[in-house]
């Protein structure tokens, strides 16, 4: 297979849970009795005890505030309601799991697109009518002028949204609503920023970096990225529409964006190629990403000065993760309760950098 027909595969990404489970275990934990206090049975407690079921049975089955939440057709596109838009194109990637779908926000619920709201990195939520659940998915080049909004989706055969996406035709009407700022980015705050993705976690990136670099002939910020992303082979590698533009202005630009691809195992029709590295994501790429060679890692591991901050303290490097939560663990950390960023361990955490230096997408 030719390298150029690797770009027209995909790969797949689980977002994040929401934080459902989080909730119902701090409900719980409100509606628990010490059992030293379970010694005497009364019908106060009796109807306490009932109580609390109800309590726990309203939590599963009130409506959740932001499925509840009222939808407007005729309403500026805003995270408090959903608003309905149109499905423009499904198409189908060499991954049958993954689709490119554009939706079309109609122009009475079109926003001002110089709000903040609309810098990256933002996303949308999606809201599966036949079941009232609502999942994040990231456009990849935000939203255009006539409100067209381009998503790579993925579909498991556990993730309901996906499916019920991936089942959509041309000319359906969804519900969304948002923005919703993931990560605020702002001009000219980092000298570097390294992005480590897997799967349909490059979404973000890409974001980004359309926003910063590829949406314009002039370079907008004095950042420069430096990209790393992980698929298992490369035939779930993300589809052309999003490697080839990376691509192409990392030959073309090399000062301004450096992009490494990695998958764990080659496809039987897929020979090795140059660009193509054969192995996960580890602690040398990242320290050969944050500019800290091998040379400057054995004078460090003699006078004890190992940390990329120190090394570089001149600089203000940032590092951004968004993949599946097994990596995410593995090289920043996990995510903290409720979904909030929790402690840098990992990879990230050995190579000394701190909550300032790293954010989980």
């Amino acid at each position: 297979m030719s390298w150029a027909a690797i770009y027209s595969r995909s790969f797949s990404y689980r977002f994040p849970h929401s934080p459902v489970s989080a909730r119902v275990s701090r409900k719980l934990s409100t509606l628990s009795t010490p059992s030293s206090q379970r010694t005497k049975r009364s019908p106060f407690i009796a109807l306490g005890v009932a109580g609390g079921v109800a309590v726990v049975s309203a939590f599963f089955f009130w409506p959740d505030t932001s499925r509840s939440a009222p939808t407007y057709k005729d309403a500026t596109l805003s995270p408090s309601h959903f608003t309905p838009v149109t499905v423009l194109a499904s198409e189908q990637c060499s991954d049958p799991n993954t689709r490119l779908i554009t939706l079309g926000v109609p122009k009475q619920s079109l926003p001002s697109l110089s709000q903040t709201s609309f810098s990256p990195i933002w996303s949308i939520f999606i809201k599966d009518d036949d079941i009232q659940v609502e999942r994040t998915y990231t456009p990849l080049e935000g939203i255009d002028s006539e409100g067209r909004m381009k998503f790579w989706i993925k579909k498991y055969p556990k993730g309901e949204v996906g499916k019920w996406l991936h089942s959509k035709k041309v000319g359906d009407t969804i519900e969304i609503r948002g923005p919703l700022m993931t990560w605020p980015w702002q001009d000219d705050i980092w000298d570097e920023i390294v992005m480590i993705s897997g799967g349909t976690g490059i979404t973000p990136f890409y974001q980004l970096l359309h926003h910063t670099l590829l949406s314009s002939q002039q370079k907008m910020t004095k950042t420069r990225f430096t990209l790393l992303h992980s698929s298992r082979t490369p035939h779930e590698l993300p589809p052309a529409d999003i490697l080839q533009p990376l691509l192409s202005h990392a030959q073309a630009y090399p000062q301004d964006l450096r992009v490494t691809l990695y998958v764990d195992s080659l496809d039987e029709t897929t020979t090795q190629h140059p660009d193509l590295r054969v192995s996960r994501i580890g602690k040398p790429d990242i320290l050969s990403a944050l500019g800290v060679n091998d040379r400057r890692r054995w004078w460090s591991k003699l006078f004890g000065n190992s940390s990329p901050s120190t090394l570089e303290k001149n600089k203000k490097i940032l590092v951004l993760v968004c993949g599946p939560d097994s990596m995410v663990a593995a090289i920043a950390g996990p995510l903290g309760r409720n979904m909030s960023q929790g402690p840098v361990s990992g990879i990230l955490g050995e190579l000394g950098l701190n909550e300032e230096q790293v954010w989980k997408v």
